[in-house]
C-alpha cells in the first residue's frame, strides 16, 4: 500500500489527505500546531492518523511520498532533512495534478493572480466549457477532486506551490507579471523569485500555449533560460509584431494564430490599465482553451470580481469609496492609484515590506489630495510624501480614517483603501482590513 503523509493540515494538506485516502494510500497527517476539531473529526471518521503541535521524523519517514504545505520553504530543516535521505516532497497541487484528466489553465503573477483566474473561469463557464477552479481560489483542487472532476481546471498558482512541483504540466500557463515580493524566500534575489515563476512552464512542450506580459523586463529575463517549449502568446498594452493581445484604440485586440478579435473597453466591467492587463490574458487563456469568441463579450460584461480587489463599496454625498485591501504591495497600489481620473483621498499603511514608496510618486502627484496613514509605525509613509501630497493624516483606527476621509472629501472625489502594505499590525488580514473598512462606509452611509 502507498503510504502519504501529509505536512501541514490547513486548506491544501487536508484535500490532499482525502485525496489519498480515496485512492487507497495509507496517510498520516502531522502538523506543527492544533489541528481544528472539524478536520480531527473528519480525520476520525476516515481512519486518517494525525498528529498535532509536533512532526515526528520517524513516522514521516516511514511515507514514500510526503507533501507539504506551500508555506513550508524547501530550506525548513525538517525538509532538508527528508530530502537528504532521497525522499519525494511534494506540492498538494503536483500531488492532485496525477487524479485528474482535465486540462490545466495555470495562473500565477506577482499581482492579478486571483482576478485573472476568476475571469478565466468566468468566461469559459459563460462560454458553456466544463472548467473548474482551484489553486489559491476557493477550495484546493485536491479536495474537490475527491468529489468530482472537469474537463478543464483553472488554476491560481503561488511560486511557493511551483516550487513543489514535479511533473505538473499546464495546457495553457499565464504570467501575469513579476514584481518583487517575497523576496525574503528567495534570498533576497530576485532573479531566484523569477525563476521559480517560469517553472511553471517547465514541462510544457508544443502542443502547449504559455502566455505572458512582454514588455515585463523581468519576465523577458527569466524566459531566456525557460526549460519548457510552449507555443508562445504574448500581450501588452502596445501592440507589436508578435503580440497577441494588445490596445487598439478603445478596444482590447486577441489574437490566435490566423483569427483576430476585439471589444470595447467601454463593456467591460473591470477598469484601470492594470485589469485591461489581466483581461487580456484571460482572453487569451479561455480562447485557446476553445471558448467560442461570440460568448465572450458577455463574459467580460456579467463578471464580478472577488471582494478585496478594486471593490467600489458605496457612494456618500458623491464621494465613492473603494476597497482595495488586496493591494499590499506598492505596484499593486500603483495600478489602483493610476485607475482613477478622480482626486483621490488614499488611506494607505500597515506593516512594511521595504517598499520603495518613490516608484508612487508619479501616481500621487496632483491626484492625491490627502493620504491617511492606517498603521502603528506610519513614519517612513510620512517621510515619502511630504511635500508631495497636501495634506497627511495619521491613525490606527479604521471608522477614524473613514470618518476623515468622508469630512474632508468632496462631490467628485474617491476614497481609495489601498495600504502597499500587509495588514497584520491592527488586523488579522487583508480580508478583516478590507471587511472592516467595508463595515465603516456602510454604516455611514446608513447615518
Amino acid at each position: 500500500m502507498q503510504k502519504t503523509a501529509i505536512i501541514g493540515s490547513g486548506e491544501s494538506g487536508f484535500g490532499a489527505a482525502l485525496l489519498a485516502h480515496k485512492n487507497g494510500h495509507e496517510v498520516f497527517v502531522s502538523d506543527a500546531g492544533k489541528i481544528s476539531a472539524e478536520k480531527k473529526n473528519t480525520y476520525l471518521e476516515k481512519g486518517i492518523a494525525f498528529e498535532e503541535e509536533q512532526h515526528s521524523l520517524e513516522k514521516l519517514m516511514d511515507a514514500d511520498t510526503l507533501i507539504k504545505s506551500p508555506g513550508i520553504p524547501f530550506s525548513n530543516p525538517l525538509i532538508e532533512k527528508l530530502l537528504s535521505t532521497g525522499k519525494r516532497v511534494i506540492d498538494e497541487l503536483e500531488f492532485a495534478y496525477g487524479f485528474s484528466r482535465g486540462k490545466v489553465i495555470a495562473i500565477t503573477g506577482t499581482n492579478g493572480k486571483t482576478t485573472t483566474t476568476l475571469l478565466t473561469h468566468h468566461l469559459m463557464r459563460a462560454a458553456g466549457m466544463d472548467a473548474g477552479i482551484g489553486g489559491n481560489v476557493g477550495q484546493s483542487w485536491a479536495l474537490q477532486l475527491t468529489n468530482e472532476d472537469h474537463d478543464w481546471w483553472v488554476l491560481e498558482v503561488s511560486s511557493f506551490q511551483i516550487e513543489g512541483f514535479e511533473n505538473f504540466r499546464p495546457k495553457i500557463a499565464v504570467l501575469l507579471n513579476i514584481t518583487p515580493d517575497h523576496l525574503d524566500r528567495y534570498n533576497y534575489d530576485l532573479s531566484l523569485y523569477a525563476a521559480t515563476k517560469v517553472k511553471l512552464t517547465a514541462k510544457m512542450a508544443g502542443g502547449d500555449q504559455f502566455i505572458f506580459h512582454e514588455a515585463d523586463t523581468n519576465i523577458s529575463a527569466a524566459i531566456r533560460k525557460m526549460q519548457g517549449s510552449p507555443e508562445i502568446f504574448p500581450f501588452d498594452l502596445a501592440g507589436g509584431p508578435d503580440t497577441k493581445s494588445f490596445l487598439r484604440e478603445n478596444e482590447l485586440v486577441v489574437k490566435t494564430h490566423e483569427e483576430s478579435w476585439s471589444w470595447s473597453l467601454d463593456n467591460m466591467a473591470l477598469k484601470g490599465r492594470h485589469n485591461q492587463l489581466n483581461t487580456m490574458a484571460a482572453l487569451l487563456a479561455a480562447r485557446l482553451a476553445g471558448a467560442d469568441p461570440l460568448s465572450l463579450g458577455e463574459g467580460l460584461k456579467s463578471f464580478v470580481n472577488a471582494a478585496h480587489r478594486m471593490e467600489s463599496v458605496a457612494t456618500i454625498r458623491g464621494i465613492l469609496f473603494v476597497n482595495d485591501s488586496k493591494g499590499t504591495n506598492v505596484d499593486a497600489t500603483a495600478f489602483a492609484l493610476e485607475a482613477f481620473d478622480a482626486p483621490l483621498i488614499w488611506i494607505a499603511g500597515g506593516v512594511d515590506k521595504g517598499n520603495d514608496y518613490g516608484l508612487l510618486e508619479d501616481k500621487i502627484t496632483n491626484h492625491v489630495r490627502i493620504l491617511i496613514c492606517l498603521g502603528k509605525d506610519n513614519e517612513k509613509l510620512k517621510k515619502a510624501f511630504s511635500g508631495k501630497i497636501p495634506e497627511i493624516l495619521e491613525t490606527q483606527n479604521m471608522a477614524q480614517a473613514i470618518q476623515w476621509a468622508l469630512e474632508k472629501g468632496v462631490a467628485g472625489d474617491v476614497v481609495l483603501l489601498s495600504p502597499a502594505c500587509a495588514s497584520f499590525d491592527l488586523f488579522k488580514n487583508y480580508e478583516d482590513r478590507g471587511n472592516q473598512f467595508k463595515a465603516g462606509v456602510l454604516k455611514l452611509k446608513q447615518e
